[in-house]
């Protein structure tokens, strides 16, 4: 098949995607007038916003691993510039990364990408890693001081090759820098044009509160999947509470709800998952359940397990938007195919009682990691 056939193969599934709309809502509760047992579409365009302003596709695209995969291999970075451009051409206008993948290079990757269709799609990326301006070197702990953060942009503006960011997130709360001096810094960038939006990864809820009190968030971006529904517990309620965006990384639980992990699956030397509790041996094979059962129904709805866990996301609620990441065109075309997912109320009734009957066992991530997720910023003195 010549470069031709696959633009118009992509412009095809993109229109079809669009003209079959988003995905069901998760309750009658979020739509008036469902009526039980209907399939429903949450938006025909495709499209939501966070924050309440920010709109962007129903599923967006990470580029974490298009430096260097989970199994530690290098990308074919032409490959990984196809992929960003065929995700624009199947609808896609949320593109994730940050300043630590890399450390610089995915954000490098991305700006090479997305540069001729630069003003049709929202590109967020992190700050916050305490890492070395000028060569790239991972220092010890995080750093998320005022001046710091306003350099961090002025490079991420360069590698991302454009005048302003449209998400900005802090990747997690620095212990030792109060919120209100890295909003202000925020305010700061984004009076100057630099910065659009603003918002916060893996954060204590108390520190978004705080955030939100001096300038608005526009998103929260935690882990969040049928593999790991911790933010279930605070984090989103806390969005509904104040009308701020949720984005998922990692909603297709790192290969695991895609069907491509199984009991005897090992994992690379530097593959992190390898230190994951939830793909240990002895939690692996209890922990296949799941992905049982996403079979079973991906079987009844005519998709795939991945596809199947990405529009249970977006069912949940119509400010949710996953960003699952990908180094494969077919793992792409899979993941976007999700727009086209229904579920009818009972179905997602059924379901949801089938998944609370299943336990995931093991730490979704390495203790030492973990640790840096739901800090609390110190007090303003």
């Amino acid at each position: 098949m010549n470069g031709s056939d696959n633009k118009k193969n992509n412009a095809e599934l993109s229109r079809r995607s669009l003209l079959k709309g988003g995905l069901v809502l998760a309750g009658a509760s979020m739509l008036p007038g469902i009526v039980k047992g209907e399939a429903v579409e949450y938006a025909a365009s495709g499209r939501r916003k966070l924050g309440g302003k920010l709109e962007v596709s129903n599923i967006g695209l990470g580029v974490q691993n298009m430096s260097r995969t989970y199994q530690t291999t290098v990308p074919s970075r032409p490959e990984m510039l196809r992929i960003i451009r065929a995700a624009y051409d199947n609808g896609v206008t949320l593109f994730d990364t940050a300043e630590a993948y890399g450390p610089f290079e995915c954000e490098r990757i991305l700006g090479e990408g997305v540069a001729s269709f630069r003003n049709k799609i929202v590109i967020e990326t992190k700050y916050g890693w305490n890492i070395d301006q000028n060569t790239g070197r991972r220092l010890p702990g995080l750093n998320s001081r005022p001046d710091h953060i306003k350099e961090v942009v002025e490079g991420m503006l360069k590698r991302l090759r454009t005048d302003r960011i449209d998400l900005l997130y802090q990747h997690r709360v620095d212990p030792a820098v109060p919120i209100e001096d890295v909003v202000g810094a925020i305010k700061d960038l984004i009076s100057q044009g630099k910065v659009l939006h603003y918002g916060l990864s893996e954060p204590g809820p108390q520190t978004v509160r705080r955030a939100h009190s001096i300038h608005p968030v526009t998103a929260i971006q935690n882990e969040y999947s049928l593999l790991w529904r911790g933010p279930e517990e605070v984090i989103l309620p806390l969005c509904e509470e104040l009308g701020i965006g949720f984005v998922c990384w990692s909603p297709l639980g790192v290969g695991f709800l895609t069907g491509e992990i199984d009991e005897n699956t090992g994992f690379a030397p530097g593959d992190i998952r390898a230190s994951e509790g939830r793909f240990s041996r002895e939690n692996l094979s209890g922990n296949m359940a799941l992905v049982k059962l996403l079979k079973v129904w991906a079987a009844k709805k005519k998709a795939t397990p991945g596809q199947l866990s990405l529009a249970w996301l977006l069912a949940k609620k119509p400010w949710i938007v996953p960003i699952p990441g990908t180094t494969q065109m077919s793992h792409l075309l899979d993941n976007v195919g999700a727009n086209s997912v229904k579920f009818s109320v009972d179905e997602l009734n059924q379901f949801n009682q089938e998944l609370s009957a299943i336990t995931i066992k093991g730490l979704r991530l390495p203790q030492g990691v973990l640790n840096f997720s739901n800090v609390e910023a110190p007090a303003k003195v």
